[in-house]
């Protein structure tokens, strides 16, 4: 069989533990026996980013914006056990952050479903798409950890030098610790006509969801935007179309979430879309059944698995023993940016062939093909776990006979 020959490079981002370990993984079994790939290769691993003073980060999400599509293997985001750890020079910010502060944009993140996969919320029968602005708040904040009695302050001084805002936060009597964030309106502008436009191309209705009530500048700046461009821009077509746009207070969505059937878009700022997708994820079945793609507004796409690097996992492979990781975040992540690059370049034969491999891998799981923890959730009576390379040998067999046809 000819591989697939690609036009455009996409831009691949290499990650760290057991999630750079199955990255691998899927190059050698599932995609370069397939695709002549071509990819401009950042490795984002803990090390390179400390020697590189996570200048390779910034190169790497410079890269996106050149080619359009990058792919993301996890990456660790330290604390100060991982400081230790690494024996790092700092305790580097997020790699996420840092890419999404450069590309702006939303985080679309929706679970992978299967009959078999029965969500933890009975009511839920239809998926939950979380659309996470991408920009700015706790991931781009500059915080300060207070030694002892003095005042924390908050100042605001325009171009003219005028001093728009000096308030104090707290006078501190003790030691404590205190911060400040931020945002833009071009960038929540951004982040609602993302939510909108994907809400009328997947006919959906769309919740959106902060704590005003609490937050009566910052928290209320996002919905008067959003309910601002749904009145003038997108109000008629809603209506048209038959969906709704929908906001609550995020402690009323929350509830309204647990006892809905699903099938909406729930927009939700940085930190919250960070937590609650994560909450939907688990509640559908696992962390490792989960879409997520960062898609900016100068068109620029960014596909990552939405979980962790599983330490645990790539400490028993490191002992020699065998693991059982589940891949499949992994897998729609490279199939994300596979099809879009051939959408963009105008590559059938490469949306199909991520098409194909993203069918060969439910098909392994509705064989009864399955790593350990899907395992424990499937609802079916003949199961076999399969080994974490186990398991992408499984998708391969499928995917040779799929393409085969």
């Amino acid at each position: 069989m000819a591989k697939i020959q690609m036009k455009t490079p996409l831009v691949e981002m290499d990650g760290d533990e057991m999630t750079r370990i199955i990255w691998s993984m899927l190059k050698e079994h599932l995609i370069l026996p397939f695709v002549d790939l071509k990819t401009e290769y950042y490795d984002l691993g803990l090390v390179k980013r400390d020697e590189t003073d996570d200048q390779i980060t910034i190169d790497a999400a410079n890269a996106c914006k050149k080619y359009g599509v990058g792919v993301k293997c996890a990456t660790i985001t330290p604390n100060a056990q991982r400081m230790t750890e690494y024996n790092l020079k700092k305790m580097w910010k997020s790699p996420n952050g840092t890419i999404r502060a450069i590309l702006d944009g939303t985080v679309f993140r929706a679970p992978i479903t299967m009959d078999c996969l029965k969500p933890s919320v009975r009511s839920w029968n239809k998926p939950i798409t979380i659309a996470r602005h991408a920009y700015g708040d706790i991931y781009k904040n500059t915080e300060f950890r207070v030694p002892g009695a003095g005042k924390a302050e908050i100042k605001f001084t325009d171009e003219a030098g005028n001093v728009l805002c000096d308030e104090t936060v707290f006078d501190f009597k003790c030691p404590g610790v205190f911060m400040g964030m931020y945002n833009k309106d071009d960038s929540i502008e951004s982040f609602a006509r993302a939510c909108f436009q994907y809400a009328i191309a997947t006919k959906q209705d769309l919740w959106f969801s902060t704590k005003d009530t609490i937050s009566k500048k910052y928290d209320h700046t996002f919905k008067d935007i959003f309910q601002r461009i749904f009145d003038e821009e997108y109000k008629a077509k809603f209506d048209e179309l038959g969906i709704t746009y929908f906001y609550t207070l995020i402690d009323d969505a929350v509830a309204r979430v647990i006892r809905s059937n699903g099938g909406f878009i729930w927009a939700l700022k940085n930190y919250d879309g960070d937590v609650m997708s994560d909450m939907v994820a688990t509640a559908f079945g696992s962390l490792a059944m989960m879409t997520s793609v960062l898609v900016s507004p100068d068109g620029n796409y960014e596909y990552e698995a939405a979980h962790g690097t599983v330490t645990k996992h790539y400490y028993k492979h490191l002992a020699g023993e065998t693991t059982s990781t589940n891949s499949m975040a992994t897998i729609f992540a490279w199939s994300g940016a596979l099809r879009k690059r051939g959408e963009l370049d105008e590559l059938p034969e490469l949306v199909h062939f991520a098409n194909m491999l993203e069918k060969a891998s439910l098909d392994t799981i509705a064989s009864g093909h399955m790593t350990k923890d899907l395992a424990l959730l499937a609802d079916m009576e003949d199961k076999h776990i399969e080994t974490t390379e186990g398991f992408i040998l499984k998708i391969k067999e499928n995917l040779e006979k799929l393409l085969a046809c």
